[in-house]
């Protein structure tokens, strides 16, 4: 089976980036919208890709699963913030750690959006005078829709180190919480093989994929 072609992965990794960054953007906004101005300091409040690049989680784990045939996926550099600066600790920490995938949520439902409108019969018209031009740019609009899907549901599973973690360590009471967070690695190790092998995490992604593609016919 042919793998993807340079023109492809670079759509992808384009798109991914630039989805990567909103995430770890509006983490450190929702940061400082709840007291710590860290992520600001450090330069993360920002559209720039280059303050949330992880040299392997951004660059180098994504392209070599694309290269391979693999899916996209990977991560950028954690958006630090002190939680002693928090107006709330608890509902700071949940506002903070919601605030990417809900990023996602929001990116996903604008190509959404623009993808349901140049795929409509009213934009034939405009749609023909992109010409050549049509393919491509549904092509990268469903592939920005599908990327924000799986970043939004993904970080959501509460397993460490994802962002769902952190909201429900802030949820359960003080005591478990604090047992929760000492076995989080363990925690995390196990959760993730978990969900690479038995794939579990298609479970939750496969049925939204499904039902938003059918939104789309």
């Amino acid at each position: 089976m042919q793998g993807p072609n340079i023109g492809q992965i670079a759509i992808w990794f384009v798109i991914f980036l630039l989805s990567l960054t909103v995430h770890e953007c509006a983490h450190a906004w929702a940061a400082e919208k709840s007291g710590d101005s860290t992520g600001r300091y450090l330069g993360r409040i920002t559209l720039n890709p280059m303050p949330h690049i992880d040299l392997w989680g951004t660059v180098i784990v994504p392209l070599a699963m694309m290269t391979f045939g693999g899916w996209m996926f990977g991560w950028a550099k954690p958006v630090p913030f002190n939680p002693t600066n928090l107006r709330d600790r608890k509902t700071g920490e949940i506002l903070i750690a919601l605030a990417g995938p809900f990023s996602n949520i929001l990116l996903a439902i604008i190509f959404f959006i623009l993808l349901k409108t140049v795929a409509s019969e009213s934009m034939a018209s405009a749609t023909s005078l992109m010409g050549d031009m049509a393919e491509p740019v549904g092509m990268m609009l469903f592939i920005g829709l599908q990327i924000n899907i799986v970043l939004a549901i993904f970080n959501l599973i509460p397993i460490p180190p994802l962002d769902g973690h952190h909201v429900l360590r802030n949820l359960l009471p003080d005591s478990l919480a604090e047992s929760f967070a000492e076995a989080s690695p363990m925690l995390g190790l196990i959760g993730m093989v978990l969900l690479i092998s038995t794939g579990f995490a298609g479970y939750l992604i496969t049925p939204v994929m499904n039902m938003v593609l059918s939104w789309l016919r």
